[in-house]
C-alpha cells in the first residue's frame, strides 16, 4: 500500500475456485442418480396432462428428443427472462436487471496472502486478491448491461477504471498494459422497479413459484450468487417438495454435512493428505502435486492411477497439464474442448500458450 494508509479492519472469509465448485456439484449429483446433459438446449417446454413436456436438442449432433418432468426450474441466470419468453411462452416482463461485472488479472503485486477491500470515490467497493499463485485479481465493476450475456466482455473503460482505482491505494501504479487476462460476467438481479443505480439493486435471490390450479409447477430463480448457492437450492426444494412425491433417504439440509467428490478428508487435513500423496507419488514435483490436490482432492488417485514416473502420465502439454489429466477430465468431467479444460475446469489458461492450447 501507499505509506499514508496506516489503519485497517480485518475480517475472515472463505476461498473457493468457482470452476471446481460447479463441476463437483454436477459430479456429485450424477453419482447420486441425476442425469447431467451439458451442451443441451431446451427448445420448448409446455404443460400437458399435469406434466411438463420438454423438447431438447443435443448441440453436438443436432438430435432433438422429448422428456417429461413433474416440475421445472428455470435457473438460467441472466437468461432467465429469455427462457421464460422463448421457451416457456410467458409474455410477462421478467423482473430481472442485468448488471455487468468485470475483473482484471495482473502479475503478482505483493507476496503476502492477504486480500484487500477498498472503496472508490464513487462509493463502490472493489477487491484486490492473490490469484492462482503468480497473479493478482482486481475487480469488480457495476454497470447495466444490454444484449446477449454470452457476449459480455470487459470494456477498455472498465479496465482503465480498475487500474486507476487500484493505483489510488497501491504503491505500484497499475496500468492497462499490465493486464494479462480479463473476465466479465452478468449478474441477473431481481429488480421490479428498475429505476435505481445498478449497485442499489438487491443481491438477494428471489424465487417465484407458478403452480396454480394443480398445474405442473414452474419455479423461476432470480438473482443469487456463489456464496448462497446451497441455501438457494434448499429454499427451492422447500417450495417444490409439497408438490412432488415424498423424498426418502436424505434429511433436509443434508448437503451441508456431506463432502463433494474428492473432499473426504478433514477440514484441516490438507497437509496430511499432501504428505500421504507425496509418499505414493514421489516423482511428482511439489507444486504439481499441490495443484492436483487442490483441484481433485482424494480423487487424484483415480487420475494418477499406478503411475511410477512422470513419463507414465503421458505427454506434458505445458503448465504440468499431462495426458493423464486430460483423460481424467474427458472421462469424468464432461470436457470436450481445450477451453473446457483451461478455463471452465481450471485457470491453466493463464499459463498455456496458444500453440499449447491448439495441441490440447
Amino acid at each position: 500500500l501507499k505509506p499514508d494508509f496506516v489503519h485497517a479492519f480485518e475480517y475472515s472469509d472463505c476461498w473457493v475456485e468457482d470452476s471446481r465448485l460447479v463441476v463437483l456439484n454436477a459430479m456429485d449429483a450424477a453419482a447420486r442418480g441425476a442425469v447431467i446433459r451439458p451442451r443441451t438446449r431446451c427448445l420448448e417446454a409446455v404443460r400437458t396432462d399435469g406434466l411438463w413436456r420438454l423438447s431438447l436438442q443435443d448441440e453436438a449432433t443436432g438430435e432433438t428428443y422429448a422428456i417429461t418432468a413433474r416440475a421445472l426450474v428455470n435457473a438460467a441466470g441472466p437468461w432467465v427472462g429469455d427462457v421464460g419468453q422463448s421457451v416457456l411462452h410467458n409474455n410477462s416482463r421478467a423482473p430481472v436487471r442485468l448488471v455487468q461485472g468485470s475483473h482484471i488479472v495482473v502479475p503478482k503485486l505483493y507476496d503476502h496472502a492477504g486480500c484487500y477491500i477498498f472503496q472508490n470515490d464513487d462509493r463502490r467497493i472493489f477487491f484486490v486478491i492473490p490469484y492462482e499463485q503468480d497473479f493478482t485479481l482486481i475487480g469488480t465493476t457495476d454497470q447495466d448491461y444490454q444484449g446477449n450475456p454470452a457476449d459480455v466482455r470487459a470494456s477498455a473503460e472498465e479496465i482503465a477504471y480498475l487500474c486507476r482505482s487500484a493505483s489510488d491505494y497501491l504503491a505500484r501504479e497499475i496500468t492497462p498494459e499490465m493486464v494479462v487476462w480479463t473476465y466479465s460476467g452478468v449478474r441477473p438481479l431481481y429488480d421490479e422497479a428498475g429505476d435505481t443505480a445498478a449497485q442499489a439493486a438487491t443481491r438477494d435471490y428471489v424465487l417465484k413459484l407458478d403452480a396454480a390450479d394443480g398445474a405442473a409447477p414452474l419455479l423461476s430463480v432470480y438473482g443469487g450468487k456463489i456464496t448462497t448457492f446451497r441455501r438457494l437450492a434448499e429454499s427451492a426444494l422447500a417450495q417444490l417438495a409439497p408438490l412432488l412425491p415424498a423424498a426418502s433417504g436424505k434429511p433436509a439440509g443434508w448437503t451441508g454435512r456431506e463432502t463433494l467428490p474428492g473432499g473426504d478428508f478433514p477440514m484441516q487435513g490438507f497437509e496430511a493428505l499432501r504428505a500421504t500423496m507425496a509418499a505414493c507419488y514421489p516423482f511428482l514435483p511439489e507444486r504439481h502435486l499441490r495443484r492436483l490436490l487442490r483441484a481433485y482432492g482424494t480423487r487424484v488417485t483415480i487420475l494418477l492411477g499406478d503411475a511410477k514416473s512422470l513419463a507414465d502420465l503421458g505427454e506434458n502439454f505445458g503448465a504440468d497439464l499431462t495426458e493423464a489429466e486430460l483423460h481424467y477430465l474427458v472421462t469424468h468431467e464432461w470436457v470436450r474442448s481445450s477451453q473446457d479444460i483451461l478455463w471452465r475446469r481450471s485457470k491453466l489458461g493463464l499459463r498455456i500458450s496458444q500453440a499449447e492450447a491448439e495441441r490440447i
